[in-house]
């Protein structure tokens, strides 16, 4: 992240003066490194420190309520369970497990990139950020195939229960399997001119070879294939829609099916194509030996792509009913409840006199 304070060429590949995935690195001494000037001053700039965990504490803050509700209705309230509630119950619990590390994201920036929970704990947080990210779009991607196949095929074989379960379990499989290279290499770095240990911000010299392929392939699988799944079964469950809609109901599931496209593509353009497109980019780049600065755009774009967090229980609205309905219901309890406490609260009380009377 940040410019880089060197000159082309690259420096030999045993030396200790190498650009990093994050930040240019001047020297590294017994695991430390010392950073140039340049992106010394973005690790102490407002954007780390002060945009980046107030955009995670309006996520922390719209996201936790709103998922963990979501996955109460979905495994819960909902008695009759279908494969649309069994799939949007899993995405709302690859957001709920991210949200909950946030705190400590949130106590990182505002600490001036500040790492003090350890290395384990650290791990644990960049594996549950990418695993977040790649689940969403994986489990969106199953999601649209399996409303395109409800729209197209309306009387032939639906999906059942027991293959939604087999889905959710083999994207979890998948994503933990795609995550697991985030635990093998040291996610913590000592930057000692700044005196901070930075978490997944800065990666040493000799490590630098496997998080490019790896992010690299990341990207492919997280992120190209299930957009790709998404850009096929929206113009194809569009056109069916317009062949077949001819009635007010078939209008009605018109409409909602759309809703739910531009939804989830506005979540891709927003959350999840700026992201991966920068670190492709960026990563691509670096195994080109190209210097960039490509990752101070990256890390503002992966802090705006986990507004997904917050976005995904809007899909949840739109196309379940039973979310809906739900939603509603708790909402005007809530209203009624206040009302009958302010009745209450303003009914006068018998005077002293009056009671005495009778």
């Amino acid at each position: 992240m940040g410019d880089y304070d060197y000159h082309w060429p690259f420096p030999p590949s045993n030396s200790t003066d190498f650009v990093l995935p994050g930040f240019a690195v001047e020297l590294e001494i017994n695991k430390s490194v010392h950073v140039f000037n340049k992106s010394s001053s973005v690790l102490k700039s407002s954007v780390t420190t002060a945009f980046l965990p107030v955009i995670y504490i309006i996520i922390f803050i719209v996201g936790l309520p709103t998922n963990a509700m979501a996955i109460w209705v979905f495994l819960i309230r909902i008695k009759k369970k279908h494969p649309a509630s069994i799939l949007l119950a899993n995405l709302a619990l690859a957001d709920l497990l991210f949200i909950i590390w946030l705190p400590m994201k949130i106590h990182y920036h505002f600490k001036g990139n500040d790492w003090t929970f350890g290395e384990p704990l650290c791990k644990v947080l960049v594996g549950f950020f990418y695993g977040n990210m790649y689940c969403s779009t994986i489990l969106i991607a199953f999601i649209s195939v399996q409303r395109y196949w409800a729209v197209t095929h309306p009387l032939s074989h639906k999906l059942t229960n027991r293959v939604a379960v087999c889905v959710s379990v083999c994207v979890w499989i998948v994503v933990w399997i795609i995550t697991i290279p985030l635990y093998l290499y040291d996610q913590t770095v000592k930057v000692t001119n700044l005196n901070i240990t930075t978490c997944h911000d800065v990666i040493r010299p000799t490590q630098l070879r496997f998080p490019v392929g790896y992010f690299l392939s990341m990207g492919i699988v997280g992120y190209v294939v299930p957009c790709l799944v998404c850009v096929v079964a929206y113009p194809l469950t569009f056109r069916s829609l317009r062949k077949y809609a001819t009635d007010s109901s078939s209008s009605k599931k018109k409409k909602k099916a759309i809703i739910f496209m531009v939804i989830v593509l506005v979540m891709f353009l927003v959350c999840f194509t700026p992201s991966n497109i920068m670190l492709m980019v960026h990563y691509s780049l670096l195994n080109l030996k190209i210097q960039n600065n490509a990752y101070s755009f990256y890390i503002v774009a992966l802090c705006l792509g986990s507004l997904n967090s917050c976005l995904d229980p809007f899909v949840y609205y739109f196309i379940s009913d039973e979310f809906r309905e739900h939603v509603k219901n708790t909402l005007k309890c809530r209203s009624e409840r206040s009302a009958e406490r302010m009745k209450v609260s303003f009914t006068p009380v018998k005077t002293s006199s009056e009671s005495q009377s009778i």
